[in-house]
């Protein structure tokens, strides 16, 4: 693999099986910290064949399972049996697979309306972990047109002045999205951007290559926490950095 350190984080490129690897020895690394790590899965395509990878690599055992409680980083405003839900997706191809109980998993509660979703997700999470602490390791991806969580270009998250880790939005020609905050990001332990496929190519140069301007790049709100983040990128998406 190879390794280029960046304004946005560290860049490591390999081949998707190698960074699937990665993104395991992330997880048991963070597994193995404390007696309950905070995880947040991301959406979209990428994850959903690590989620398979995982099952069938036997990627990860009883033991660091064990010390690990499964979130989403955001959420589509749709039940969980949709396919179009980001944790209805995690715990159908990879959380009930491998048996994961509900007292570790946290999904969105997308039974009330999203203002109520996000104020009940708050709540929850700081009775439970702390409202200064967010995601110990939070798994994020880059859209195709530069999103990343629903953190949109030009929408009303960038800037928010928030005491919260997670709020709601209303994205236009998308609907509501329940989604980390930029205050979110800076109280996560470690980020980790999974941008895959040659269809991240052109996104991923944007931002990479494009003056600093977060209302235009989502990602650009990294620069701030850069030493946390790392980026997995495989050689079809990081032939735009060519």
């Amino acid at each position: 693999m190879k390794a280029l350190d960046t304004p946005y984080g560290t860049l490591l490129t390999g081949t998707q099986d190698e960074l699937f690897v990665k993104a395991v020895e992330f997880l048991l690394t963070e597994a193995s910290k404390r007696l309950m790590a905070t995880i947040g899965l991301p959406g979209g395509v990428t994850p959903r064949g690590w989620y398979k990878w995982i099952i069938r690599q036997k990627a990860l055992d009883n033991a660091a399972l064990d010390r690990i409680c499964w979130l989403t980083s955001d959420e589509r405003y749709v039940p969980l049996e949709d396919p179009e839900s980001n944790f209805g997706n995690a715990a159908r191809l990879f959380l009930d697979p491998l048996n994961v109980p509900e007292t570790r998993r946290m999904p969105w509660p997308v039974s009330v309306d999203p203002y109520s979703a996000s104020i009940v997700f708050n709540r929850r999470w700081n009775e439970r972990f702390g409202e200064n602490r967010c995601f110990d390791l939070c798994f994020l991806g880059l859209g195709e047109d530069g999103h990343m969580a629903s953190i949109f270009p030009g929408g009303p998250i960038v800037g928010l002045c928030t005491r919260d880790n997670f709020t709601s939005v209303d994205v236009p020609g998308r609907g509501w999205r329940l989604t980390i905050t930029d205050q979110g990001l800076r109280r996560c332990g470690r980020i980790l951007l999974m941008v895959m496929g040659a269809q991240k190519a052109g996104p991923l140069r944007n931002v990479m290559k494009t003056p600093f301007d977060p209302s235009r790049q989502s990602a650009h709100l990294l620069r701030e926490v850069a030493e946390n983040v790392t980026w997995l990128v495989d050689e079809a998406a990081a032939k735009g950095l060519e």
